[in-house]
């Protein structure tokens, strides 16, 4: 039996196949509702500096998890990188192809599960994902996985929004709107340090987590900014079509108020916020 200790309650993760196939469903119905592309474009400065914190060298094999379209995956192949990148959503896919396409990169897209990565025992260099891992609804398969792929003495980079930071609000509100599914733990732990030192120890890897902060610029309002999430983010749109009317204007008031609290933009027509996120490198034990 796969047991998981979080927050001091125990959770079962070992949940019959055809509950987590819906999980799963329900995740790539969610991430393939809007167009996160138009959402990435406002996290990719981050992801920038991020990667190239990883001092990424030419030839080395990179693979990016929950890829989305491609921002690591196209940062990777222009450092010269063999990259590969894979995620649940068919759209994103085609997206991340396309830009490759478009910039003459060579990187295979591969539409899957990143709780059973179609990839050979220690065949990465690098496996990164940036906001991505976390929304897997079973954080053990994850750890096993991306351990798995990687070279000894390789590196697994994460970056995972935190409980208290404003993407932690953000869900936190889509929460008490939308309850989620009962049973797994919430994507957010991965932002909670003391928790993926957990989820990681046993095998003598070297964890280094450090919180950092990104910096999102929107050249709407608040109340705009909002809008185009729930027009393009997945997670929003789906939490608002889970909604009756009522519920969808508590909703919407909730997320504006949020988000005029948190902008720090002096200007008319712009909305910055800045939100929490762990950075975690893993150096994977085992090299010679």
């Amino acid at each position: 039996m796969s047991i998981e200790t979080i927050a001091n309650r125990t959770v079962n993760l070992d949940k019959p196949a055809s509950h987590i196939d819906g999980i799963k469903a329900r995740h790539k119905a969610t991430w393939e509702t809007g167009d996160f592309g138009q959402i990435a474009k406002y996290i990719l400065p981050e992801e920038e500096q991020f990667v190239a914190r990883l001092n990424l060298q030419p030839r080395m094999k990179v693979l990016d998890v929950a890829c989305g379209n491609g921002n690591v995956a196209t940062l990777a192949a222009r450092r010269g990188c063999v990259t590969y990148g894979i995620d649940i959503a068919s759209n994103l896919i085609a997206q991340a192809r396309q830009r490759a396409r478009s910039e003459y990169l060579h990187i295979e897209f591969t539409e899957g599960d990143a709780e059973y990565l179609p990839y050979g025992e220690a065949n990465f260099d690098v496996a990164i994902s940036t906001y991505g891992v976390m929304f897997a609804p079973r954080p053990e398969r994850i750890v096993s996985e991306l351990r798995r792929v990687v070279k000894p003495g390789g590196l697994i980079a994460l970056a995972n929004w935190t409980p208290d930071g404003f993407l932690g609000k953000v869900f936190a509100v889509f929460a008490r709107h939308v309850p989620p599914p009962p049973g797994f733990p919430s994507p957010l732990l991965w932002g909670d340090e003391q928790i993926v030192r957990a989820r990681f120890q046993g095998h003598g890897d070297d964890l280094q987590v450090t919180r950092r902060t990104a910096r999102m610029v929107y050249p709407f309002d608040p109340s705009e900014t909002v809008n185009f999430f729930r027009r393009y983010y997945g997670p929003t749109a789906r939490a608002f079509d889970a909604l009756k009317p009522v519920g969808q204007l508590a909703l919407l008031s909730e997320l504006i108020e949020l988000q005029t609290e948190f902008n720090t933009s002096k200007r008319a027509n712009e909305t910055e916020v800045l939100s929490d996120y762990l950075e975690v490198h893993v150096r994977r034990a085992g090299a010679n």
